[in-house]
């Protein structure tokens, strides 16, 4: 009775007035006690709620106000595949950056729905909420189509949190699978253990040594943020924390999509404090382990064009980073947090792939991380 009570106390201060998921998500954590009890109630939810999907939406709108981010969403524009292959594209990278020069010279007004204007729910290359192959995405909060050659807003990303609760220790296992135990400095160091039991066995003080144990292993970590990563930002959060506390040597960098002349520590700060590419490849030698964490979905101008970058002009293409990088750290790895069965989809992921080599680029699965510490420790 009392986690029921809880649960109506949720529901009166309006924690899930409109959101199914919210709804659940606050009924079992406020009545599921005991995780051995998750499936029994999703069973008894699923029982509860069957055919809830079929209310039609006339039934329900003179009660209920409808909140105003679901009319944004109204106005997106949905097409079936057929629709989406008439589309075309301008034509090339440099063909739209000249074409979206001439239509802020023109456009006088706003504009929804239309295949040429800057504006909102249509086919045009430049806007929001719409559809193009290769488009420059102006005023649209998130990705959808991880299409958009450009995003012309100015973005904010938040670092990842290392000190994250892991999800999962299973992670932790497949890193340590790269540890490798070297010796340096001392020959020898205390082994109090040891001593303790040999002390204790012997009557008198026996001390013991052993050869000093210290973690060999140097990774460099480079973390794409932001944009088509945010789904992701949970479980690269738990491979970030554990590879943070697996390894004693580990420096970090952020970077946007693709790897190019610049990278940051601080997401707050990614504008003003940017360390140049060409000094990180310098300061850290060739035997550093090399791991990119990152869905490698882009716009393929990202990878291929100088000029090509999201948010910036850049001078070189990022492939010509990527090969910079993969040619300074031979023992070098991409993580994709992207299903498998996806990557053939997105050109984009062949292009990396290609660069990277096939069995260097895993997905983000135990089985995947298993397979990337053997090509890293090869």
């Amino acid at each position: 009775m009392r986690e029921f009570l809880a649960f109506l106390d949720g529901m009166a201060a309006g924690i899930a007035t409109y959101d199914v998921e919210a709804f659940y998500y606050l009924a079992r954590v406020a009545m599921v006690k005991d995780e051995r009890n998750i499936d029994k109630f999703d069973q008894a939810f699923a029982a509860a709620f069957k055919g809830l999907e079929n209310i039609s939406f006339d039934d329900v709108l003179e009660v209920v106000e409808i909140p105003g981010d679901w009319l944004e969403k109204m106005a997106e524009k949905h097409l079936s595949p057929e629709e989406k292959a008439e589309i075309e594209a301008l034509g090339g990278f440099d063909k739209l950056m000249e074409t979206l020069r001439e239509r802020l010279k023109e456009q006088e007004k706003r504009h929804q729905g239309g295949n040429k204007w800057i504006g909102t729910a249509g086919t045009s290359p430049f806007g929001a909420y719409g559809y193009n192959p290769e488009g420059v995405r102006i005023g649209q909060k998130e990705s959808r189509h991880q299409r958009a050659a450009k995003v012309w807003d100015k973005r904010e990303f938040k670092n990842l949190d290392d000190t994250v609760e892991l999800g999962t220790r299973n992670i932790k296992v497949a890193l340590k699978r790269l540890r490798r135990w070297a010796r340096d400095g001392a020959q020898e160091e205390l082994d109090l253990g040891g001593t303790i039991r040999a002390t204790a066995e012997h009557g008198y003080l026996d001390v013991k040594t052993r050869p000093e144990r210290r973690n060999a292993v140097k990774v460099l970590l480079f973390l794409d943020v932001g944009g088509s990563m945010d789904p992701h930002v949970k479980v690269v959060e738990e491979l970030f924390s554990a590879a943070k506390s697996e390894f004693k040597h580990m420096e970090h960098f952020y970077f946007h999509n693709c790897l190019y002349e610049g990278v940051w520590k601080d997401n707050r700060r990614r504008w003003d404090e940017q360390m140049s590419t060409h000094e990180i490849l310098r300061t850290y030698g060739p035997d550093y382990k090399c791991i990119f964490v990152g869905d490698a979905s882009m716009s393929p101008y990202e990878v291929a064009y100088p000029g090509g970058a999201n948010e910036h002009w850049n001078p070189e293409a990022g492939s010509v980073w990527l090969t910079r990088a993969r040619e300074q750290w031979t023992s070098s790895l991409w993580i994709n947090p992207v299903p498998e069965k996806y990557w053939p989809y997105t050109q984009s992921i062949s292009m990396i792939r290609e660069i990277f080599g096939p069995e260097a680029m895993v997905p983000m699965t135990l089985e995947g991380l298993t397979r990337g510490i053997k090509e890293l420790t090869r």
